[in-house]
């Protein structure tokens, strides 16, 4: 197990069973590093050391909670090009996106040291006299984490610091695509100061990390992002155990653009929510309803800044798209092209492309003439593919963007002040944008949808608290002091 990767695990840096290949996508002959999986046992070993550590660390009260997660923050700003290109590295993304998640992360961490200061309590007259009532916060206990692939620091992040700042510990199971990311997070974490046992990395495959952590009693809460399907399972299993649950999954965005939108304003928001950071976000705008008197100039005008996107290795200067993260991905990337055409769609873009090394590279693509009912318009494709729907009205196209099992983030491009407003209360959505990209958050706001693609409470800003800590209702009476001898 030399030159491999290790977990960390009450403190220290400790093997798995074996070890498993990280490679860049850009250039599959790259191999980043190995490292290591870790076993069930290694789970109840990391959520046995968090469950006695956590005790200490939150009755240290919330100044040492603040100040490490301050130097994280600064720690995560000194290397944020060195992290930023591991993660382009492994992920895919280019460099520029890449160190700007790597920023946010810093930002997020930055934040949550001012929260551990704001944990919110009341206190409140009680109905009966000479009683006082404290509604107070304590934390959950031992959190559990699973992060995607896909914003790999800057989700751990936005799971990690609430964590730590309202008292928790945490064990932290990475994507297992993307380890080396996560691996130098929890060496800024260690390196920080973080006391033993209340942080623990254990990588390696969902299947058999994530599912013993999903089974182990003593962690009280868990936290998900990733598909709809792993998340209900994970939905399902946790209520064995009486978890607290927070899942955020899938999404099939609509980015409706109206008649009276501003065409260079509404193509730039579709190409860059539709097709940057490869089409890997779930907020990705994967349904494009364009109502149909601007339907014609609007596709024109996408199509030929698409076709004029630079796909290329992600740590290459000149490339605006990087490579799809993996052969399984673009493997299903592939098969939905083939399904479009099959539908009926006009499909513009979407295949392989040589690069000057071996990778996983794909043409964005347009799905043209799609309908609603369409797979492609309804399963999400999680790639560089957007579907373009007709729409005839207004109505209709809320309509249409209503019409899914998803409620992520829906955004409309409109000049129309009466039509956006309505657009904002309506659409089912968690997040509305408008003259805007349906990705792209900022970090001290909520971020959570409805329906299929979010279930519990929200992650991100002053609203993490609602899953991180519980609430305790305290009662006491003082006796009446007139009665009271000397």
């Amino acid at each position: 197990m030399t030159d491999t990767h290790l977990n960390l695990i009450a403190g220290q840096w400790v093997p798995g069973d074996h070890a498993s290949e990280n490679r860049n996508p850009s250039d599959i002959a790259d191999v980043i590093g190995h490292y290591a999986s870790a076993t069930e046992d290694d789970v109840a070993r990391a959520t046995a050391a968090a469950a006695e550590a956590q005790r200490a660390w939150f009755s240290g009260g919330p100044q040492p909670r603040a100040d490490l997660l301050d130097r994280v923050a600064g720690l995560i700003e000194a290397r944020a090009t060195e992290i930023g290109t591991m993660l382009a590295r492994e992920e895919g993304k280019i460099l520029p996106e890449a160190i700007a998640e790597t920023r946010r992360a810093a930002q997020i961490f930055r934040f949550y040291a001012g929260e551990a200061l704001r944990i919110p309590g009341e206190a409140l007259a009680s109905t009966r006299p000479g009683v006082d009532v404290e509604v107070l916060r304590e934390p959950m206990g031992v959190v559990g984490l699973i992060t995607p692939w896909n914003f790999p620091i800057a989700i751990p992040a936005w799971k990690i610091a609430p964590a730590l700042a309202y008292g928790n510990a945490v064990v932290f199971k990475p994507a297992e695509i993307t380890p080396g990311t996560a691996h130098l997070l929890a060496q800024i974490l260690h390196e920080a100061g973080v006391p033993p046992g209340v942080f623990n990395l254990v990588m390696g495959a969902g299947s058999r990390v994530g599912a013993a952590m999903v089974a182990q009693p003593e962690i009280a809460a868990l936290t998900f992002t990733g598909s709809a399907r792993t998340g209900r399972a994970i939905a399902r299993r946790a209520a064995e155990t009486m978890k607290k649950v927070q899942l955020e999954m899938g999404g099939k965005n609509p980015m409706v653009v109206l008649n009276d939108a501003d065409v260079p304003l509404a193509v730039a928001a579709c190409l860059n929510g539709a097709f940057f950071s490869t089409g890997q976000r779930c907020t990705a705008s994967s349904r494009l309803i364009v109502e149909s008197g601007i339907h014609d100039a609007f596709v024109a005008e996408l199509s030929r800044q698409m076709q004029a996107l630079r796909v290329g290795p992600a740590l290459a200067a000149d490339s605006q798209i990087g490579p799809v993260v993996s052969a399984p991905q673009l493997d299903g990337n592939l098969g939905y092209v083939r399904l479009a055409a099959e539908e009926g769609c006009t499909v513009l873009g979407g295949d392989c492309l040589n690069g000057p090394t071996e990778g996983y590279f794909q043409r964005p693509a347009l799905f043209l003439n799609a309908h609603n009912d369409m797979r492609v318009a309804r399963e999400e494709i999680f790639g560089p593919c957007a579907t373009v729907i007709r729409a005839d009205s207004y109505d209709h196209a809320l309509a249409l963007a209503n019409a899914t099992e998803f409620g992520l983030s829906a955004g409309i491009c409109t000049r129309s002040l009466a039509k956006a407003r309505h657009f904002r209360h309506h659409a089912r959505a968690g997040m509305v944008m408008v003259n805007l990209p349906t990705a792209g958050v900022d970090y001290h706001v909520p971020f959570g949808g409805t329906r299929g693609s979010s279930h519990g409470s929200r992650e991100q800003g002053r609203h993490a608290v609602e899953f991180y800590t519980t609430v305790k209702t305290s009662y006491s009476f003082a006796g009446d002091p007139l009665t009271e001898t000397a």
